[in-house]
Order: C-alpha cells, then sequence, then structure tokens
C-alpha cells in the first residue's frame, strides 16, 4: 500500500518546511512503512547548515523517520485518531553514519514494535539507497484534541 502527499497531509498536522516526507510506500497498516523524502537544494535549511557543503541536519532526519512513524499510527487508529497530534516522547540509540545531500532520496523505514493506543514504539532507519545512514528507536503518544 501507498499513501500520497495529500494522505500523509491529512493523518499530521507539519507544512512546509517542515513537512519531511514526501511519500509512503510499503504500508502495512498498524506495523511498518517506509517514508520517502527527495532531499533538493532548495530545503530552507541547506542555507544555513553547512552553506559551502549543504549536508541535512541529523535531527531533522529524526523527524523524517518521526513523521513516518506518526502517518503509520494516525493511519492505523483512524476516526480514534482524528483531530489529534502524535508527540515525541523519546529517541534513544540515535546514530549517524553519513552525511545525507542534496540529490539523495532518503528512505526512512519505520517497524512498530509496541503500539495500538496512546503509545507507540518504533525501530527506525533511514536509508540512501543500500546505505544505512542513520537510526534511532522512537517513542510517541498520541495527545488529546
Amino acid at each position: 500500500m501507498e499513501l500520497s502527499i495529500s494522505e500523509i497531509m491529512e493523518s499530521i498536522p507539519h507544512r512546509y518546511p517542515f513537512l519531511l516526507v514526501d511519500k509512503m510506500i510499503d504500508v502495512v497498516p498498524g506495523e511498518t512503512a517506509t517514508g520517502v523524502k527527495n532531499v533538493t537544494i532548495n530545503e530552507p535549511f541547506f542555507p544555513g547548515h553547512f552553506p559551502q557543503k549543504p549536508v541535512m541536519p541529523g535531527v531533522l532526519i529524526l523527524e523524517a523517520m518521526a513523521q513516518t512513524a506518526g502517518v503509520l499510527a494516525v493511519q492505523f487508529l483512524g476516526d480514534d485518531a482524528k483531530g489529534k497530534v502524535m508527540y515525541f516522547m523519546g529517541i534513544d540509540g540515535a546514530k549517524f553514519r553519513r552525511p545525507v545531500v542534496p540529490g539523495d532520496i532518503l528512505h526512512m523505514r519505520v517497524t512498530k514494535t509496541r503500539g495500538g493506543g496512546a503509545v507507540w514504539k518504533f525501530d527506525a532507519e533511514a536509508y540512501v539507497g543500500d546505505e544505512l545512514v542513520s537510526q534511532a528507536k522512537l517513542t510517541a503518544m498520541l495527545g488529546a484534541e
């Protein structure tokens, strides 16, 4: 199953310049998904983050993984999540293995390790091609309306 940008925007409140997932592929509802981010030189963070050698900030890679996880959870919960927001609660074991630069296509693979109600946990990995560029364990909570 795939989700378009419109379906992603129906699931989470993020908008430009902070929406960091362009589409989702390989979605297994409530279990796993891959978010896709096409990284371009036009990103608003590049002029200020190593402008002579643009690099996507690691915290934004983590945010892109969290947004992917949030969409997966909200889509699974359906009407139970309508009007609610997934809030980041924790990041464990974050590692960055190589810079992400303009022209890269970032794939954020998230797998639910716990969830179905208010609190969800995910194993998250980000890849460019077959190369692992970042990984972390994420915890999020579905907030009230």
